[in-house]
């Protein structure tokens, strides 16, 4: 075992994260542990709030010609709720579970700048609020689309404040996951464990370190966007504005040039999720370590070079159409090798069904639905039937909700023991799950359909039309359902928070360095590292007289 150099040298016993009493504590906190906390608790709140909204434009869609909601408050509620659930609920869950992940799985004490983290933590929140203070203040709020298409988000079109407050709002939160980006980096390059190489690295930090590299290069494209849209709004610019010269497309290449990226900032940490939960419930180690981080550094590099596929309707000519529908094409390549190791993985198994591997098991399946309508756009012919249909909410929903958002519940069954020192109800768990799987499902499977049938996004009622109002009252049944399993999973927390069973160090007899810390991790982490000889630390520890980076092995989860 090596001592890690600067921890200090002292009789007493430190004190352990959630010791420290009042709120004033975990503010001023620059412990990586306690951020991540408060990244949780930021993302369960703005997923919350974004729900709500989903469910109440739901409602308005429930039947042809409903008067539930004017226009007006419609398109400031889609606008929100896409905003939200990009930039405040996915993206801080899962900057939040690599703050608080990465130094305990590479042997680190805290990240390489833990005051840089806490200003991002700060940054994101404050953004948050930004963009919600119009709509509370009923002061002109965003109403233009969670994209602000020019000139929609342009004056005179929007007279409004709430562009305004939408693009400063984004800037904060670009700024934050930025600095997030580059903390990580710096912090697995630079703070491993003595014997840990770029080989023996886990595959969640791994996946977060390509996500990093996506963070602080395709967030500076966005960030440039929205400073000219606010030249434009604040000083008349004139950038985007075709009235005045500018160039509406401009904005689509800026948007989605950050766009694609975004995609996988959102997707690439769900997988790594994924790379933790599958092996341990299946008894044997990840197939194909090598494929899954090339794959991972093939899709972080192809990412910045299929934005097109979004504008396929817009005109852009034959020639870039094609080159963006080869280029979309081909990275499904690098996404498809991570289907098939993660069953790889589980052939042959002896697969254990917690309520982590359902949520993973179920994320393969709905991410390969929704990855395989993505690959269907991207042929330009299909792209142009379909854009701007209700087939385009439900592909982005199955790879965004049915893609990140099942890999996040994922990892919160499988670190929260890890997190409170408590596990999460299995039974609660476990129908949270059934009623999450069924209502998203019926939400989004059917909007395919509708889709297919010409009903178009972004409207706020329809005519009735045939089959129109049986498909569009299902996923109001769905989206109703859904809202229930949030309520559940909730519930779960609080009830486990007080009466859940006393999780123990490593619950899941997994075996990578995190689950050699206490439950919870003192503010330390550690007080000794054992030298690192595989991806596999403890299964090392556990199996001292085998040799080195084994080959396969198993090993047992607790029930």
């Amino acid at each position: 075992m090596s001592r890690i150099p600067w921890v200090p040298e002292t009789t007493e016993p430190l004190p352990r994260v959630g010791e420290s009493e009042g709120l004033l504590t975990w503010a001023a906190s620059v412990d990586h542990k306690q951020i991540g906390i408060m990244y949780f608790i930021a993302a369960l709140s703005f997923f919350c709030i974004g729900g709500l909204e989903a469910l109440l434009m739901r409602i308005q869609l429930s039947r042809p010609d409903n008067n539930f909601i004017d226009p007006e408050l419609f398109n400031q509620l889609f606008t929100m709720h896409g905003t939200t659930m990009v930039f405040l609920v996915i993206m801080p869950f899962l900057i939040g579970l690599g703050v608080y992940l990465i130094p305990l799985m590479i042997g680190a004490r805290d990240m390489a700048f833990p005051r840089l983290n806490a200003l991002s933590f700060w940054v994101v929140v404050f953004g948050g609020l930004l963009l919600y203070y119009p709509f509370i203040t009923q002061s002109g709020a965003t109403d233009v689309g969670w994209f602000a298409y020019t000139p929609l988000s342009e004056k005179p079109y929007s007279l409004n404040n709430g562009p305004t407050y939408w693009a400063l709002a984004l800037l904060c939160t670009g700024i934050g996951s930025v600095a997030s980006g580059i903390n990580n980096i710096i912090t697995i390059i630079t703070l491993r464990a003595p014997g840990m190489t770029m080989r023996r690295i886990p595959l969640f930090v791994w996946l977060l370190l390509v996500t990093s590299f996506l963070l602080a290069f395709a967030i500076p494209i966005l960030n440039a966007g929205l400073v000219t849209l606010l030249l434009d709004r604040i000083l008349e610019a004139n950038f985007f504005a075709p009235s005045s010269g500018g160039s509406a497309i401009l904005w689509q290449n800026v948007f989605w040039g950050f766009g694609h990226p975004e995609v996988y900032i959102l997707v690439l940490p769900a997988f790594a999720i994924i790379c933790e939960v599958i092996p341990v419930f299946s008894r044997q180690p990840i197939f194909g370590y090598g494929f899954m981080v090339g794959s991972a550094i093939a899709i972080g590099l192809l990412a910045f070079g299929v934005w097109g596929h979004h504008m396929f309707a817009v005109g852009l000519g034959v020639p870039f159409n094609t080159y963006f529908s080869l280029a979309s094409m081909l990275i499904a390549v690098p996404t498809g090798v991570k289907i098939f190791t993660w069953i790889a993985t589980m052939w042959g198994g002896k697969i254990y069904f917690a309520t982590a591997m359902m949520f993973a098991t179920a994320f393969v399946i709905e991410f390969v639905i929704g990855g395989l309508s993505g690959v269907a756009f991207a042929a330009a012919p299909l792209t142009w039937q379909l854009t701007d249909s209700y087939f385009v909410v439900a592909h982005i929903h199955y790879v965004l909700f049915g893609g990140s958002m099942f890999a996040i519940f994922a990892g919160i069954y499988y670190w929260f023991p890890k997190w409170t020192g408590r596990m999460l109800s299995e039974r609660i768990g476990k129908c949270h799950f059934w009623l999450m799987l069924i209502g998203f499902n019926l939400t989004f499977l059917f909007q395919h359909m509708v889709g297919l049938l010409g009903m178009p996004r972004r409207v706020y009622t329809y005519p009735d039309l045939p089959s129109w109002n049986w498909l569009n009252l299902l996923s109001t049944i769905g989206a109703c359902v859904l809202g229930f399993s949030v309520l559940i999973f909730i519930f779960n927390i609080f009830f486990s928070l007080r009466k859940g069973k006393i999780a123990g160090n490593n619950p899941w007899n997994a075996w990578t360095l995190e689950w050699l810390a206490a439950s919870p991790p003192p503010v330390h982490n550690f007080d000794e590292v054992p030298r690192i000889h595989s991806a596999r630390p403890l299964w090392d520890l556990a199996h001292p007289d085998m040799p080195d980076e084994p080959e396969s092995f198993n090993t047992g989860v607790t029930r």
